[in-house]
């Protein structure tokens, strides 16, 4: 015999499979539930006896329902037991994500916040605006994910909207909340990554009914669609999925589907890094934002009239402002090839923390489809110019951040968008 703990296992593989004469199936140790130990221990021994022992089915039955139910639990205790160091609702622990930061900067982020979750923290952060305990979105998100281990399902809405309310009416700090808990700053620093700059006050132009025009301050989402209001698209969650033009990789952006000619919207302020053809995304563009943490390229774009005609390397460009056109061109080393079957925008958002970054191997590209959804929010509205054919935004917006950038760099060229 091999004893295991207190299991006594037979060697004899015969004897593992010999029938009892009475039952239509082989006889097999009973394994009890004892939750404070994991321990396994043979039945007693007159309960086996009574197991092979002609008895009434009643019993039989009994017998059988008891044994599976010990087994049930005690699997359940097991699998419960040893996921509970990584359970993310157990008091302030999460997950590890040591791989997330290394060194002076952060070197991996899974951004995985639903799109339930941005809404909700978004709606929290408007709201307190001008009240006495005004809150952050980016926090709210980044106080959750350090909870859940970076899990958004709707037990981390629960706790975001409770987090929200104590905070609010002032009963806690979230200081006091998050001083020792493990991952808050991480996630801080990887969620204002992506999603900084994204909201706050800006200035935009409305239209009376005798229509004047004016500014009016707001505070509030100031990121913008990359697709054009009005201009229909198709999309899914295609991250990661497979491509094999030039070398088998995985699929670091959102493609959106949509007509040749769309007006591509520019997401956040900032300046355009890139321009001009890439074997792989065809005429594209590539604009940093201010903060330089964040690079966002629109790739694909339309065959002999790719960007809007003022765009050039160097311009800076606001939140809504149209940049260039849907399209199909890429997969080739020749330019101005329409090679890509599917008409789409190829949105992809990358994440810089060191300059390193930027290129090679330490690349961060995120999973942007749940942002995309949220961003759906706000949509630039654009009319066509019938003379250029170019398409301009309607009503502009000045954002803060655009006018402290031309501060410091007053010689940078300026994307003339009917501004």
């Amino acid at each position: 015999m091999y004893t295991l703990n207190s299991l006594s296992v037979s060697q004899n593989p015969a004897s593992r499979t010999e029938k009892n004469p009475t039952l239509p199936f082989p006889s097999i140790p009973v394994l009890f539930y004892l939750p404070a130990s994991y321990t396994f221990v043979t039945p007693p021994e007159n309960l086996l006896l009574m197991y092979h022992k002609p008895c009434s089915l009643y019993w039989k039955l009994l017998f059988l329902t008891l044994c599976s139910t010990a087994v049930i639990l005690t699997v359940h205790e097991i699998l419960s037991r040893s996921d509970a160091s990584a359970d993310p609702y157990n008091g302030d622990s999460a997950i590890e994500v040591a791989a997330g930061v290394n060194g002076n900067y952060i070197k991996w982020v899974d951004f995985t916040v639903s799109y339930d979750a941005l809404c909700t923290a978004y709606e929290l952060d408007v709201a307190s605006h001008e009240s006495a305990h005004p809150l952050n979105w980016i926090e709210l998100l980044a106080y959750t994910a350090a909870r859940t281990g970076g899990r958004f399902d709707k037990k981390s809405l629960s706790i975001l909207n409770k987090l929200g309310k104590e905070l609010s009416d002032g009963s806690v700090t979230l200081k006091e909340l998050t001083r020792e808990m493990d991952y808050y700053d991480y996630y801080l620093e990887a969620y204002e990554a992506v999603l900084g700059g994204m909201v706050g006050e800006y200035e935009m132009e409305t239209e009376a009914e005798d229509g004047t025009r004016s500014f009016e301050t707001r505070y509030g989402l100031k990121a913008f669609s990359p697709i054009a209001r009005g201009f229909d698209y198709s999309d899914y969650d295609d991250f990661g999925s497979s491509r094999s033009y030039g070398y088998k990789r995985p699929h670091l952006g959102h493609d959106m589907m949509g007509q040749i000619g769309t007006p591509i919207i520019a997401v956040e302020s900032g300046y355009v890094e890139a321009l001009g053809w890439n074997q792989y995304g065809g005429w594209r563009i590539g604009i940093r934002s201010f903060d330089k943490k964040r690079y966002y390229y629109y790739a694909h774009l339309r065959q002999n009239f790719p960007y809007a005609l003022d765009l050039k390397e160097g311009s800076v460009v606001t939140a809504g402002d149209v940049i260039g056109y849907m399209g199909h061109t890429g997969y080739s080393a020749k330019e101005n090839v329409n090679n890509i079957e599917t008409v789409h925008l190829h949105f992809g958002l990358q994440l810089i923390f060191d300059e390193s970054q930027k290129e090679g191997n330490n690349e961060i590209w995120i999973d942007c489809y749940n942002l995309t959804r949220f961003l759906y929010k706000n949509r630039s509205l654009t009319e066509k110019n019938a003379e250029t054919r170019e398409w301009f935004r309607t009503f502009h917006m000045k954002d803060p951040s655009v006018s402290s950038y031309l501060q410091l760099n007053p010689d940078a060229p300026v994307l003339n968008n009917g501004n």
